[in-house]
């Protein structure tokens, strides 16, 4: 299947490589085909146009030796006579009176066959100007007319020219200019193929530096191709303004985020101290009141979080997040984190981990946020009556956390985008989790600034599988 994929690639009917061949193949095959066909036709014309004349020739000149040589012999004698002067190899000539009897014939018809000899004999119709002709799978040249005598006409004159041998001839050197003919368009088209594959390289190799691209090259990406043709290096030209554009927008960008989130979150954080203060000496509030600072209170903290992970992914960005990196002890780190999680959400969530003692070097704070916002999600979207299970292994040199749950599940298409930053999957997350969509891109972010991968593995209905997979501490040298 995959085979069948890469030639399917290969001969894609899309490319500008396959259409530039068929093109070019499609020019060459009718400007040579054209050529070799006007050659034939001209090459036949002038065979046959010489043969023509040279009967026309003899059916001009039949009357007048007849008329010559009656003024010496009788008319049947000066018609044999003058019959038999004219006659060649190839040429045959006959007389047809008024009754359709041949009077008078050549005598060369022994170098025929009985059956084409008998069939030229037969015709009794033919053209007063010389054309080719096919009689018994031979070909001639035919030409009739009358002819005088006496004041009158003595009969039909045919004349015919046996050209078989240079028509087969021309048909053996028609049939070697079509095979050299393709021939040619195949060695062109061939040689063509090679020459456009080379020459769309500028583009292969504009296609795979800018494949490469990351957001984080932006302001560094350069494309540059030395000896490409003037139109790709100008298309590279056009790139790289693009690129500086994009490059200057996301960092205008970047940097207006992080200010709002770093001039939002102070203000935000006094008024939350106030909403607690007031809510501390809730004996002078009634319910409605209570209710509402309680409201208030919840969204504050919801909004300052929210900066935070806007303010830390901003950081990220632009290479300024700030790790701790430290040998740490992960069984201890799961232990508190899934304590942590318990008392916060009343739930059931198991460890299942290897008998042994697992280290990482890695930023304690930074690993205890992303198991914190993984099984946030796992309680928020799955049955209060199913656990959440955390798994902790080590397998070859990598640390492997995986946070697994038996909830809603997450769809295949979204599966891939989930990562991504404020996207939320309709099925599952719901105005009323809470969530911003900014948990999860966290969670990447966090796990690959510590030299880590996280992947995500789901099933509708059957729950999901967030695998962490970080660095293992290295062992230590034995002296």
């Amino acid at each position: 299947m995959k085979q069948n994929s890469k030639i399917w690639q290969k001969f894609d009917i899309f490319s500008l490589r396959l259409r530039l061949i068929l093109g070019i193949a499609l020019v060459s095959a009718l400007g040579l085909g054209g050529l070799a066909s006007w050659t034939s036709w001209k090459m036949q014309q002038i065979l046959i146009n010489s043969h023509k004349y040279n009967i026309a020739k003899i059916a001009d000149r039949l009357p007048r030796d007849v008329l010559l040589y009656n003024e010496m012999m009788p008319i049947e004698t000066s018609l044999q006579k003058a019959i038999n002067n004219l006659t060649s190899k190839d040429t045959f000539l006959w007389v047809k009176g008024a009754d359709h009897k041949i009077i008078a014939k050549s005598n060369n018809w022994h170098l025929l066959s009985d059956e084409t000899a008998s069939q030229l004999m037969s015709l009794t119709e033919m053209l007063v100007k010389p054309e080719l002709g096919k009689v018994s799978q031979r070909y001639f040249i035919l030409c009739s007319g009358t002819l005088p005598g006496n004041g009158k006409v003595l009969g039909k004159l045919f004349v015919v020219q046996d050209v078989t041998s240079e028509q087969i001839m021309f048909m053996a050197m028609v049939r070697s200019l079509a095979i050299a003919s393709i021939l040619v368009i195949i060695v062109i088209c061939v040689v063509i193929a090679f020459y456009i594959q080379h020459s769309l390289q500028p583009l292969r190799q504009l296609n795979q530096m800018t494949a490469v691209i990351s957001l984080s090259d932006l302001g560094q990406a350069q494309l540059y191709l030395k000896n490409a043709p003037t139109e790709v290096k100008e298309l590279a030209n056009t790139f790289n303004m693009m690129l500086s554009r994009l490059a200057q927008s996301w960092e205008q960008e970047r940097q207006f985020v992080s200010n709002v989130s770093h001039e939002l979150r102070t203000p935000l954080t006094i008024v939350n101290g106030y909403l607690q203060s007031v809510l501390r000496r809730q004996n002078n509030l009634n319910p409605h009141q209570l209710e509402a600072l309680e409201t208030a209170s919840l969204e504050t903290e919801r909004t300052i979080r929210l900066l935070q992970d806007l303010l830390d992914l901003a950081r990220a960005d632009s290479g300024y997040l700030h790790l701790r990196k430290e040998l740490c002890l992960l069984n201890d780190l799961v232990a508190e984190v899934v304590s942590m999680a318990e008392k916060y959400s009343g739930r059931v969530i198991k460890i299942e981990s290897i008998n042994r003692e697992i280290e990482a070097i890695i930023d304690y704070n930074r690993l205890k946020q992303v198991l914190i916002n993984l099984i946030d999600n796992a309680v928020k979207y799955s049955a209060a009556d199913t656990p959440v299970i955390i798994k902790l292994n080590l397998q070859s040199e990598e640390v492997i956390i995986q946070v697994c749950d038996h909830g809603f599940g997450i769809p295949l298409q979204h599966q891939s985008r989930i990562f991504e930053r404020f996207y939320r999957v309709d099925e599952a997350r719901t105005s009323t989790t809470g969530g911003s969509g900014l948990g999860l891109s966290i969670v990447k972010t966090f796990v690959e600034s510590m030299g880590g991968k996280v992947s995500v593995r789901s099933r509708l209905g059957e729950g999901s599988i967030f695998t962490i997979s970080l660095p293992a501490a290295p062992l230590p040298i034995k002296v």
